[in-house]
């Protein structure tokens, strides 16, 4: 048993060794490129005007924005994209700082999947945005609607998309 282990142990060094060894020929077309997108909404925001549209983010936002960087920090983020209000921004600023990439706008109500998908071909990107276009979003990016409007209260999931081989697979983790 224990030589059945060193024989496989050594042909996987091997087989791992030879293929480092080869150039790597030019990805030829999308179906090449595996393409990394994490959707999350903003932090806690804070609540106490109403009337407030842009509010910041709370204290409890504030910590969940850093905890977001950490989840983010084995991550090689090449783009992060916001909403134009104050608690996407500051939800992404952490990670942004960390990763020294500065936010990219978008308007969820304007997006062209096709384009959006393109422009970050083979990219990993951090998609920061609300309740509704969170889900909204991610439904876009898997061709079918899946996922519903979160509770207002849910700060704390993480969507995750991933299109290999022009197929896109997904997952909902929940960060808390």
């Amino acid at each position: 048993m224990k030589n059945i282990k060193l024989l496989l142990i050594l042909a996987l060094t091997i087989g791992n060794t030879a293929c480092k060894d080869e150039p790597k020929l030019p990805l030829e077309n999308a179906e090449d490129y595996i393409s990394s997108f994490y959707f999350i909404r903003h932090a806690e925001k804070d609540r106490s005007d109403p009337e407030n549209i842009d509010p910041e983010l709370n204290q409890d936002g504030l910590g969940r924005a850093i905890r977001w960087a950490e989840v983010f920090d084995p991550v090689a983020l090449d783009a992060i994209y916001i909403t134009d209000f104050e608690r996407t921004a500051m939800t992404a600023a952490p990670t942004s700082i960390k990763k020294e990439i500065t936010p990219k706008y978008y308007d969820p109500k304007a997006i062209i999947i096709e384009e959006f998908k393109k422009e970050n071909l083979g990219k990993d990107v951090l998609i920061v945005g609300h309740s509704n276009t969170t889900p909204e979003f991610v439904n876009l990016m898997l061709g079918e609607e899946k996922y519903e409007h979160m509770d207002d209260y849910d700060n704390s999931s993480l969507f995750i998309v991933r299109i290999i081989n022009g197929k896109a697979t997904d997952i909902r983790l929940k960060m808390d």
